[in-house]
């Protein structure tokens, strides 16, 4: 008797199970990678994503960026419009990139009412440090005049030191 009341109960959550939903994707990540531009000292995140077909419009990406000085993650938030095929996110500038130490970078899709689509957790590593880079721009203005607090007196370039 057991065997027949248990039968149906296995049957009846398998059925349950098959009728569950997969998270459906709406973006999917085309690249990412540091950014170090040496003619104005500055490093940042460059994130790539690719919109698929079931990404609603208006739509709004937030990505979050560790901040490799430290505190609190760096936010920046694009919102999807019609014709966007990718999107393209940029953090402000970031210190104290180290070569290969994993940055973490949260992707979050929310619909246009703030409704959680979809959410992406990922890492970047940097091939490259901050010492690279110089510790002032190399060039001021729009007619890129050298900037003298950017070098030493043998006119070599004054790099930037390791944080920390």
């Amino acid at each position: 008797m057991n065997r027949l009341v248990i039968i149906p109960i296995l049957l009846a959550g398998l059925l349950l199970s098959a009728c569950q939903r997969e998270p459906e994707d709406y973006i999917t990540i085309k690249g990412k990678v540091f950014i170090f531009n040496i003619r104005v000292a500055r490093a940042f995140y460059m994130l790539t994503l690719n919109r698929l077909p079931t990404t609603p419009d208006d739509a709004v990406v937030v990505a979050e960026f560790e901040d490799p000085s430290g505190g609190p993650p760096l936010i920046k938030k694009q919102k999807v419009f019609p014709k966007m095929t990718r999107i393209d996110l940029q953090s402000p500038d970031v210190n104290c990139v180290v070569t290969g130490k994993a940055y973490k970078i949260k992707i979050t899709l929310k619909s246009a009412d703030g409704e959680e689509l979809q959410t992406i957790d990922t890492t970047l590593n940097s091939t490259l440090d901050e010492t690279m880079l110089p510790e002032k721009a190399l060039v001021l203005g729009a007619k890129y005049d050298r900037n003298p607090e950017a070098f030493n007196p043998d006119g070599s370039i004054k790099f930037r030191k390791k944080c920390g």
